[in-house]
Parts: structure tokens; sequence; C-alpha cells
């Protein structure tokens, strides 16, 4: 039943990575890249349970938390065109004390 879900799980990383090759617009490959992100977190947590290494469940979370900031960081670099840093903000200066 795992070796089932296994290869569902595969079969629509397959699509998600077509979607992010084919998509027409930039959104929709960051969409994609995050779909195959998640199923990548759900992979990892079957095939712990297929293996008996409920660890694998730690490494799952941290690898959506990463997939997560990813995605918010793309994301607002493709909307402000850098990370959002306040821009010609003059350094303050050095006091000689």
């Amino acid at each position: 039943m795992f070796a089932a879900a296994a290869l569902g799980i595969l079969a629509g990383m397959i699509l998600a990575i077509a979607r992010a090759a084919l998509g027409p617009t930039v959104y929709n490959r960051i969409l994609a890249a995050n779909s195959f992100g998640t199923l990548t977190v759900l992979l990892i947590a079957v095939l712990g349970f297929m293996t008996g290494r409920p660890d694998f469940l730690d490494i799952a979370l941290v690898y959506a938390f990463i997939n997560f900031i990813s995605t918010i960081a793309v994301l607002k670099f493709i909307r402000y065109g850098d990370m959002g840093w306040p821009r010609n903000v003059p350094d303050e200066p050095q006091s000689d004390l």
C-alpha cells in the first residue's frame, strides 16, 4: 500500500516538473516548484514509513520549512526586484567619541 502511494507521489512529482518547465507565467512555475517540494515532503514521509525509520519525519519537516521560506523569498524577490531592503538609506554618521 505504501509502495502504491510512493508511485502516485512520484507521478505527481513528474507532473509538477512538467508544469514548472511549461508554465506560461513565472507564478505558475513557482507554484509548480512549491507543489514539487510538498510532494517531496510526502515522499520522504512515505519512505520513512516503508523502511521503518520514523526519523525521516524530522527530515521531512525541516524540508517543509525550507520549502515554505524559499517560496516566500522567491515571491518577494519577484515582486520587489530585490529582497525588499530599503534603498538609498544614508549611512548613519560616525561619531568620534
